[in-house]
């Protein structure tokens, strides 16, 4: 089995990595979430692969309400036979901006020693070429198999999912038996953090800086408020979660708007702040005492009014019961083709994933990659997958399935 598929898989490497480059060269900023040209252009591909495609439009209100422009999400159905489970491969084409500092062009696909350079190069259209190749592999492999492989393409990863696989989980287009979805490759991941970000307002009174007693200065009062927010890490560090690769929570403020001039006493700050939860939290516990810590702080600033929104609320994840044969099925896949024991952990991100498991499908996250979200730039300047990454996570994805999917 492992030597038909490897082969296979070697013999079509050059196909996955010019597939891999078309997916990179369409932009997907998010903002400003014009994602629908790269699903059609996604879909065209796939096609010409030999895969029947269905293209779901979430509806223009919804996207535009979410602060995005278009989203089409994919699923691509194969079935080896009516029994048997089927399992779900995700990953998003959503990316945030490349930003600055790139010495490659960030939507070139260049290829320079060994390394593929572009913005989601490696999060997560990688995946794409991941799943999509290793499902073509078992396809042509002449195996005996039973159930089915689905591909869901999706578009909402970084603004939370709810758009993306939250919407065609709640539109009941799909209901797999088991998922894996996008990562790294060396670490079968079954649990990630959840993540609360808000948006704060506070309200002073603009004046000229020349009489700076006529104002209410939002803007001092935003530094009283950073201040106290940021302290409050060194509480959150003493919150140890019992996860493997997940240390403690943290508060993070990620975007500061405020003022209209130099010579005016700013009467209005935005701030955008994300506050990172472990699996052990409560997220309604959390909020709670974020906004009681944002109010309290406000209140030592006398005439500041103060509006607190909340952006996302994204739960962690935590392994369910029924994971157990999609992990140890990538961990002995992992295992065999890097020829070193293949660990589980935790993840300090959080992923669309939690919105399968919230709907009781077992996951677990695998995929092409470094052994750290970091050494692959992901998010950053020169954003790169190593070629031989690509081609070992392809490798280990498509043993897992051949193994969960082998009819007896």
């Amino acid at each position: 089995m492992s030597k038909l598929l490897g082969a296979w898989i070697a013999n079509h490497f050059d196909d996955e990595v010019r597939f891999l480059q078309a997916l990179v060269r369409i932009p997907t900023d998010t903002p400003p979430g014009n994602n629908a040209p790269h699903a059609e252009r996604t879909a065209e591909l796939l096609t010409a692969l030999g895969f029947a495609v269905e293209k779901h439009a979430v509806p223009a209100a919804d996207v535009q309400a979410a602060g995005m422009q278009s989203i089409t999400n994919l699923i691509a159905r194969h079935r080896f036979s009516d029994d048997g489970p089927t399992i779900a491969l995700n990953a998003h084409g959503d990316v945030v901006p490349p930003g600055e500092g790139w010495t490659h062009e960030p939507y070139g696909a260049e290829i320079v020693d060994g390394k593929l350079y572009g913005r989601a190069a490696a999060v997560s259209k990688s995946d794409f070429a991941t799943y999509t190749f290793a499902l073509l592999a078992l396809k042509n492999s002449g195996l005996k198999l039973k159930g089915a492989v689905e591909l869901h393409f999706t578009y909402d990863e970084e603004l939370g999912g709810e758009l993306g696989p939250g919407w065609l989980l709640k539109q009941g287009l799909t209901k797999p038996d088991y998922l894996i979805a996008a990562g790294f490759s060396y670490q079968v991941v079954t649990a990630h953090n959840g993540c609360l970000q808000m948006e704060v307002t506070l309200h002073g009174l603009a004046s000229h800086a020349a009489y700076p007693e006529t104002g209410i200065d939002a803007l001092q009062a935003a530094t009283q408020l950073l201040t106290a927010l940021y302290a409050h890490n060194e509480v959150l560090k003493t919150r140890r979660s019992g996860v493997p690769g997940i240390t403690h929570p943290y508060l993070n403020v990620g975007r500061i708007e405020g003022g209209s001039n130099t010579n005016v006493i700013p009467g209005k700050v935005v701030l955008k702040l994300d506050r990172r939860m472990i699996p052990e939290e409560d997220p309604v516990a959390v909020e709670a005492e974020v906004r009681a810590l944002i109010e309290a702080a406000v209140a030592q600033s006398p005439g500041i009014r103060l509006d607190i929104r909340r952006l996302l609320l994204a739960n962690s994840m935590q392994p369910l019961p029924g994971a157990a044969p999609l992990v140890a099925a990538l961990q002995q896949a992992g295992e065999a083709v890097f020829g070193e024991p293949i660990p589980t952990s935790g993840t300090p991100l959080y992923t669309d994933v939690r919105l399968y498991t919230a709907h009781g499908i077992p996951a677990a996250i695998y995929g092409a990659g470094p052994r750290t979200v970091l050494e692959s730039n992901a998010k950053r300047a020169d954003e790169h997958l190593v070629l031989d990454d690509l081609r070992r996570a392809t490798q280990v994805v498509a043993r897992a399935l051949a193994g969960l999917l082998a009819a007896t």
